[in-house]
């Protein structure tokens, strides 16, 4: 098994539900408060460990409590965080989530120590890395360590994922020779101009990717499922019916549980199914890192 290198956010999510999202200046009465761990990188770093990959988390915490907390979590679940720095004088990041009653969310973050990760920060944990490595990043750290990771794993012929989320216009270098990029909808429109709706409009958004150097696209369609396209082939794998919860984390589970897949040799019709179940499974449940499931849960 290769090892997985997750570089990205960690936050505190303090999620509210409500019936329905307020209209701009309106006050509602919420329903249940709940405060839990989150932020984008550590969502996956956190389902690729319950799902039994080998994961390293690089990130940055502020020196609060929320801090401290966030690095004991991710101790427990296994991943090795000494690549994490915890930041005197920062706070750690927070994510304010509001669920309405058909599980959809909205969601505004304050980056935190998240803006202090650094390049230097992550070359230092490199140097560690001996063996074939794949590497998932996101968008919620400075651009210019994604950039390092681009240049990086080209030089050293390693995999890397990008999860492009916060959606948000790159950079032309960072897709060149990119290993798979895996946005939604949403992030797809943003980085192609073309809006995905089916498996058609999807295949039109894949050769533009093509056309900016990416090998391999997956876009995550929802409840209509992934679609995956490279030179030699392209399919859509089917969303899995569900009563959701909350989807807060529904695309970082689907990327954690699908690097574990790619770290394994699996292929990709078998790492995309078992990256759709995973991703399902967690919408059935509330919370970011706590609704991801445990490789016993998926048959």
């Amino acid at each position: 098994m290769s090892k997985i290198i997750v570089v990205g956010s960690s936050n505190t999510d303090m999620v509210v539900k409500t019936p329905r999202f307020p209209q701009p200046g309106e006050t509602i009465l919420g329903g249940d408060f709940f405060m839990f761990p989150g932020g984008k990188g550590a969502n996956q770093a956190v389902a690729a460990s319950r799902l039994k990959g080998n994961v390293d988390f690089v990130c940055c915490v502020g020196d609060d409590i929320f801090g401290k907390k966030a690095l004991e979590g991710y101790q427990k679940e296994g991943l090795d965080i000494s690549g994490a720095k915890r930041l005197s004088g920062e706070a750690t990041g927070v994510a304010l989530i509001t669920v309405n009653g058909q599980g959809e969310n909205e969601i505004v973050v304050a980056s935190g120590a998240n803006l202090k990760l650094s390049v230097a920060q992550l070359k230092e944990h490199l140097k560690s890395i001996e063996q074939k490595s794949i590497f998932l990043t996101q968008l919620e750290t400075p651009l210019e360590v994604v950039e390092y990771l681009v240049s990086y794993c080209g030089e050293n012929q390693q995999k890397l994922v990008i999860n492009p989320a916060p959606a948000q216009e790159l950079s032309p270098k960072i897709f060149n020779g990119l290993f798979l990029i895996t946005p939604n909808e949403t992030e797809t429109k943003i980085l192609t101009g073309i809006e995905v709706t089916d498996e058609e409009s999807a295949i039109r958004a894949g050769k533009v990717f093509f056309e900016k150097g990416v090998e391999n696209v997956i876009i995550t369609m929802g409840k209509k499922g992934a679609f995956f396209m490279n030179k030699e082939e392209h399919f859509l794998t089917p969303g899995i019916e569900v009563k959701a919860a909350d989807t807060t984390a529904a695309g970082d589970v689907f990327n954690g549980a699908l690097v574990v897949c790619l770290s394994q040799g699996k292929n990709w019709p078998d790492s995309i199914a078992f990256a759709n179940k995973a991703a399902a499974l967690s919408v059935t449940k509330m919370g970011a890192q706590d609704s991801a499931p445990y490789l016993n849960e998926i048959s």
